[in-house]
């Protein structure tokens, strides 16, 4: 593989560490600002709410950009935003910092896929990527866990400096692995781009993505209730068992890209099902602290396989101009998180117990299954005999109109 995916692995290294830290210093950031956790709470969803802003507007903007220049500027932003997080002075301005920190998430995530797939033969497309979201996963693993004990022994400000640091590293490392001739591409422009994103099997890919990622966040937000008060793991125990969600994640994320470069819709429909399954049986494996161990590790797993496929489906609906829909699928993966914790939050205020976000989170992983279906039924009816639906960029061979995303059916 390109050693330029090695960058890119980096800069989701550190954007994989800023994302999740939070959630382990909210009280040393409260009790330095002088704030209520909940209200350090909105913290995180200020850096949520810059990467769904950030990610289609940043991709849109940059659209005539040479992708390695527009993948450095937004490494830019990214520790100029951590920065800043460290010497704000108030709740403010920490707030409007972590959502500048937020902002080039999603693009870069997006813009970055569409580079790593240009690096490597077609038949390498979904590893390619799985290569890059590598560097948010083993975030998941090393670096928010390493950041939030540097946070609690130097103080949370320090890990924002560190944070930048990793930026840094990313910044030199792009502009040294990266070929200025590669990830160029054709540069369709912001119309171009909006384009793309008309186009029916885009948005039930974006949906498919909303809907599997919710389910995955519809458990995970209360991962930590669950174990303490279902399994009876003490508290010091929960960041070692999410630490094995992190190990899961890896293993299913480079699981998803190998499979996926083979049948890139059997791996996305696997894993769907395989979600299903593990978020039904959560309840039952809570039970034991052995078998809720393996029910984390088996989360991360499940939840990650899709991860590459779904990335890699987007990018070829929209294979005229990828970097927008691509960017926009980032963007459906906090839609998701929001969207999967309030589903997950419902059931726990429903008083169905405290395991009943799980449950909740199959019935969205089911969901997610269907639009996948819906997707597959409606590229297989875009295979017409002797026309094509205008704007469809088909070709015809033999009376045969054969789709561009066809691919997406390997």
């Amino acid at each position: 593989m390109p050693l330029a995916l090695l960058a890119l692995a980096v800069g989701a290294f550190g954007i994989g560490t800023t994302e999740f830290v939070m959630m382990g210093l909210l009280p040393d950031v409260a009790a330095d600002l002088g704030i209520s956790i909940p209200s350090a709470g909105h913290l995180v969803s200020a850096y949520a709410l810059g990467v769904v802003i950030g990610a289609p507007l940043l991709a849109a903007l940059t659209a005539r950009m040479p992708r390695r220049r527009v993948l450095i500027g937004l490494m830019v932003l990214f520790v100029v935003g951590n920065a800043v997080s460290a010497a704000a002075p108030g709740e403010h301005s920490l707030l409007l910092a972590r959502f500048v920190s937020g902002l080039p998430h999603g693009a870069f995530f997006g813009v970055g896929a569409v580079v790593a797939t240009s690096l490597v033969a077609p038949e390498r497309k979904a590893r390619s990527v799985s290569l890059m979201f590598l560097g948010l996963t083993v975030a998941n693993v090393i670096g928010v866990p390493v950041a939030t004990a540097m946070g609690q022994h130097l103080g949370w400000r320090a890990t924002f400096l560190a944070v930048s640091a990793i930026g840094l590293l990313a910044i030199a490392a792009l502009a040294l692995l990266v070929p200025a001739d590669h990830g160029h591409g054709e540069l369709v422009g912001v119309r171009g781009e909006l384009r793309a994103l008309k186009s029916l099997p885009v948005w039930l890919a974006l949906g498919t993505t909303v809907a599997g990622f919710g389910a995955l966040f519809a458990a995970y937000s209360y991962i930590t209730p669950m174990l303490t008060d279902a399994a009876g793991y003490a508290a010091g125990s929960v960041t070692l068992l999410l630490a094995l969600f992190g190990v899961g994640a890896t293993v299913g994320n480079l699981l998803g890209g190998r499979l996926a470069d083979h049948h890139l819709r059997g791996t996305l429909f696997g894993g769907l099902a395989s979600l299903v399954v593990v978020l039904a049986l959560f309840p039952v494996l809570m039970r034991a602290q052995w078998s809720a161990a393996v029910a984390v590790l088996l989360l991360g797993t499940a939840a990650f396989v899709t991860g590459s496929p779904l990335q890699l489906m987007v990018m070829e609906k929209a294979a005229a101009a990828p970097s927008l829909a691509s960017s926009a699928n980032q963007a459906a993966f906090n839609l998701a998180n929001a969207g999967g914790a309030f589903i997950g939050g419902l059931a726990l205020s429903a008083g169905l117990g405290v395991t009943s976000p799980a449950p909740a989170g199959a019935v969205l992983a089911v969901l997610g299954l269907g639009v996948a279906g819906v997707a597959l039924l409606v590229d297989r009816r875009r295979v017409v005999s002797g026309g094509v639906v205008a704007g469809s960029g088909g070709r015809v061979v033999a009376g045969q109109v054969l789709e561009d995303a066809a691919p997406a059916e390997r």
